[in-house]
């Protein structure tokens, strides 16, 4: 009998360890077929990453080249040009070619920069001056941008130049006036032969081959090229469109180019319409895997082998196995202890816990699934059903639905072999987390967690990510989503909206004279304002710093309902405060952009949204403007100053003048005030206005300012002792750590005195409180210069500016000037003003005088200086007149 037992289960080892050897044998088979997968996918997943690097180094080599094309259209678009002749005189000239030479810097090397009139005849170009008479309608790109109005970068089919006799590759764009009249066309023509550098590197790689083509699928390089395909367009039913479409990716094909089949990776270059292909043969990416899976063969030849030795020794083992029965017993013992300590790892798990069998029916369950149902030990029984169960959940309210319905879900997804996880919150606000792990045997294991605090966090953390933390309102992010919702909506059901951006007026003032605290409960105090007054059909979010933005939909006349809200959020939001015991005044400056009047797309709208801002801004603050076009000519216009502004000390572009300052009681001049020009060579002479926010914005204001102070030394050294040079330092300059030492290095250069030297610098330095501004500012006080505030009267004119540092004199600004022969107010704080500085021992100087009798008023008010044109204009250092004779007497002469 016992024989009869040991003999059965050997037998069913034999066939198990033949079914095991079969099996492996099959598992290698297809482990050998997933490593030729794997071969072709890595080999793939390769030219895809080459084709996103060759991608990159294309959009990285031509983006120049379209920035130089970008440039040449702004320019146009900047210029006021009424008639089409003006075109080519501006465009053709020689002072153009200069640029155009100099913009070949930037571009890769073998570029050439065309510019040709609306008729296609040559304008200007980087090869010669003057430049060859030559007509391009003929080209495709002409017709193509002629017929086409576009603002795309059009790439041609390679073609041979008529000026080098060279293949090459033609970039254009369309050039257009600010009407959106068609001039001509920018052209930038790349010979093939200079861009080898971009697909160098392939050719060192076995196998693969390089293509660039149009997104029309029309070839424009490839290598190798022994046929030259050059020029020739993909098949219609090549399957490189369907993957151009997706946004790149790879493919099977053969026949495109030649019989060979090869795996091809496809790659849009970005911003440009170009698309990079990196073909590999296939013979090439399988060869190593051959020879792979020819070792692997061999390998399974020797396992089999070893699986047949290792039966027999199985066989030896099994006949030991006859002695072990005696150990059994004592086997089934401790399977005894095990359950027991199996039932007390259940019963103490933090998580409640069922099994059930295939037929629906109870296995086990813990106690702490009793206890988070507040179910009684006898409500649940071995072997009773899911049905059941669920019943008696639902009578004590602890399942919420369908009893049948979530039966039927479990079946479904149990049936495939799919978890099911479902999470219910309970009546009592607990949040219960259920995950049905199914079993071999076709029963489930059900976990039962509560996720209640877990689940909450998630939740604040989603709301955090989505709001901002001071206002809690939506933040950029949210914000933006809104908007692109917006834009879908508009897109399906048409109307349009209005977007709202706006910041809070000298909110830094705040912020820095009454600390961060206020500022941010200011900030608060904005946000409640703003939930009060604006419509709850609206999307209110918090940029970032003081910036606010509203998204407001609706339909009809958007204009005059987007007029009502500003002027709400001005009238409310510009209304006093009183916040941590402080009283705070503040206004606000708006931007409103509409939809799709303004903008078809999120960037576009905020962008021009920002343009209004800023002109409200520039209108005296505390209004709000609608975007109009001219302002996005008037950015394009800052951004060509911008650069142009970057080469404009180099050129030698920049000129000082100077205005005479005189001693009011002897009506002799007493110092000049140096006051920077720019001969600009396209739009003439430019004033400070014009161009010095755009310096301080940029940082160039560092390099000007320390060459106007140069040259303005320099020339006081010829004029007499007694006549001071005044040169106004930004703001930005106070922040360099190099300031002291550069000033006194420049008087020493040019052996100027410096107690001749005058520094006017503005309020806004001091608004900053930085120690080191103070500093800086006592240390070239230390040298014997000069320290003069600046506009005095306009801003905060805290007299607090005056214990921080002990100016040598205040210039009151001209406003009041200008006002006091027709207003008292503006008179009296004149004469307060220099009353004040007589106390403190200060000079005051009135500018802006330009009558005789503002003259007597501000020399009746006791002012010591005055400076206007009545005494005389800004003049290069030539034209200045230091003799002896009063101011008065000369200008009568």
């Amino acid at each position: 009998m016992t024989d009869r037992r040991l003999v059965q289960p050997f037998h069913a080892l034999i066939a198990v360890a033949a079914v095991l050897v079969g099996l492996g044998i099959v598992a290698i088979g297809l482990t050998v077929w997933n490593l030729r997968s794997d071969a072709i996918r890595i080999a793939v997943r390769d030219s895809e990453n080459i084709a996103v690097l060759v991608g990159d180094q294309v959009a990285r080599s031509l983006e120049p080249l379209v920035d130089v094309l970008d440039e040449i259209r702004e320019r146009a678009a900047a210029l006021p040009m009424e008639r089409p002749e003006e075109f080519r005189e501006r465009f053709g000239s020689e002072a153009m070619f200069r640029l155009l030479s100099d913009r070949i810097a930037w571009i890769p090397p073998g570029v050439a920069l065309t510019i040709t009139d609306s008729r296609g005849d040559l304008v200007n170009t980087s090869r010669a001056w003057p430049p060859f008479a030559l007509n391009l309608a003929d080209r495709d790109y002409f017709r193509h941008l002629v017929s086409n109005a576009t603002t795309a970068l059009y790439v041609s089919a390679p073609v041979e130049s008529r000026l080098t006799g060279e293949t090459t590759l033609i970039f254009a764009k369309r050039i257009v006036d600010r009407r959106g009249e068609f001039l001509g066309v920018a052209v930038a023509a790349l010979d093939i032969p200079h861009i080898e550098r971009v697909w160098r590197p392939i050719a060192e790689l076995d196998g693969r081959t390089f293509v660039m083509l149009r997104q029309d699928g029309t070839v424009l390089v490839r290598y190798p090229d022994p046929k030259r395909r050059a020029g020739d367009r993909l098949p219609s039913t090549s399957p490189w469109y369907r993957v151009v479409a997706q946004g790149g990716g790879a493919f099977r094909g053969s026949g495109i180019f030649d019989p060979n089949r090869r795996w091809i990776a496809v790659r849009a270059v970005p911003n440009l319409p170009l698309v990079v292909n990196i073909g590999m043969d296939e013979d090439v990416i399988l060869g190593p895997w051959e020879r792979r899976a020819a070792l692997i063969a061999f390998a399974t030849l020797l396992a089999v082998l070893a699986a047949v030795l290792l039966l027999r020794a199985l066989i030896l083992q099994f006949r030991r196995l006859s002695r072990s029965e005696a150990s059994l017993a004592a086997t089934s013992h401790e399977l005894k202890h095990a359950n027991v300590r199996l039932d007390a790892a259940l019963n103490n798990m933090s998580q409640g816990l069922c099994m059930f069998d295939r037929d629906e029916r109870l296995v086990l369950c813990n106690e702490r699934y009793l206890k988070m149902y507040g179910l009684a030990g006898a409500d649940v029984r071995h072997g009773m059903s899911l049905s059941d169960l669920l019943q008696r959940r639902t009578a004590t309210g602890t399942f919420m639905g369908d009893p049948d319905d979530y039966r039927g879900r479990l079946r479904d997804q149990l049936l495939h072999g799919n978890r099911l996880y479902v999470q219910t919150e309970l009546p009592d606000g607990r949040i219960v987390a259920v995950l049905n792990q199914p079993m071999p045997d076709g029963g489930w294991v059900a976990t039962h967690e509560d996720v209640t605090e877990r689940q909450r966090a998630v939740w604040r953390i989603a709301h955090m990510a989505r709001h901002d933390a001071l206002t809690d309102l939506a933040n950029r992010l949210l914000f933006s989503e809104r908007l692109d919702e917006a834009f879908a909506r508009m897109d399906v059901a048409g109307g349009g909206f209005a977007l709202f951006v706006f910041d809070l007026d000298l909110f830094k003032a705040v912020n820095d004279s009454l600390g961060h605290p206020v500022g941010d409960a200011l900030l608060r105090a904005v946000a409640d304002r703003l939930r009060r007054c604006v419509p709850a059909s609206c999307t209110i979010g918090r940029l970032g710093g003081d910036e606010f933005a509203v998204l407001m939909p609706g339909s009809g006349d958007l204009r005059a309902a987007a007029s009502a809200l500003a002027d709400m959020a001005l009238r409310e939001i510009g209304a006093p405060y009183d916040v941590e015991g402080s009283h705070v005044g503040i206004g606000i400056s708006i931007g409103v952009a509409i939809a799709p009047d303004d903008g078809g797309n999120s960037s576009a709208l905020l962008k021009n949204a920002d343009l209004a801002l800023y002109r409200a801004k520039a209108s005296g603050r505390h209004c709000w403007r609608f975007f109009e076009i001219e302002m996005d000519a008037e950015a394009r216009m800052q951004h060509v100053l911008e650069i142009d502004l970057r080469s404009a000390l180099a050129s030698d572009e920049l000129d000082v003048h100077y205005q005479v300052i005189v001693d009011v009681a002897t009506r002799l001049p007493c110092g000049v005030e140096a006051l920077v020009r720019w001969r600009h060579p396209v739009f003439g002479d430019l004033s400070p206005d014009r161009f010095v926010p755009i310096a301080e914005n940029t940082g160039l204001i560092v390099p000007i300012g320390e060459w106007i102070l140069r040259r303005a030394c320099a020339e006081a050294t010829g004029w007499p002792a007694h006549v001071k040079i005044a040169v106004n330092m930004s703001p930005v300059q106070f922040r360099s750590p190099g300031l002291v030492a550069m000033v006194r290095g420049t008087l020493a250069a040019v052996g100027l005195p410096p107690e001749r030297l005058e520094l006017e610098i503005t309020e806004s330095v001091l608004l900053q409180k930085h120690s080191e501004i103070i500093d800086r500012l006592h240390e070239l006080s230390a040298l014997g210069i000069n320290i003069v505030l600046d506009d005095f009267g306009v801003g905060y004119s805290s007299l607090n500016y005056l214990r921080l540092f002990p100016f040598s004199k205040i210039k009151i600004d001209r406003g009041f000037v200008g006002e006091m022969a027709r207003r008292t107010d503006c008179a009296t704080i004149v004469s307060a003003v220099t009353g004040l500085a007589h106390a403190l021992d200060m000079a005051t100087t009135a500018e802006g005088v330009e009558t005789w009798e503002q003259f007597r008023l501000v020399q009746a008010a006791g002012c010591s200086q005055a400076q206007g044109y009545l005494f005389s204009r800004p003049e290069p250092a030539g034209r200045l007149d230091f003799s002896r004779r009063e101011i008065g007497e000369r200008n009568r002469s």
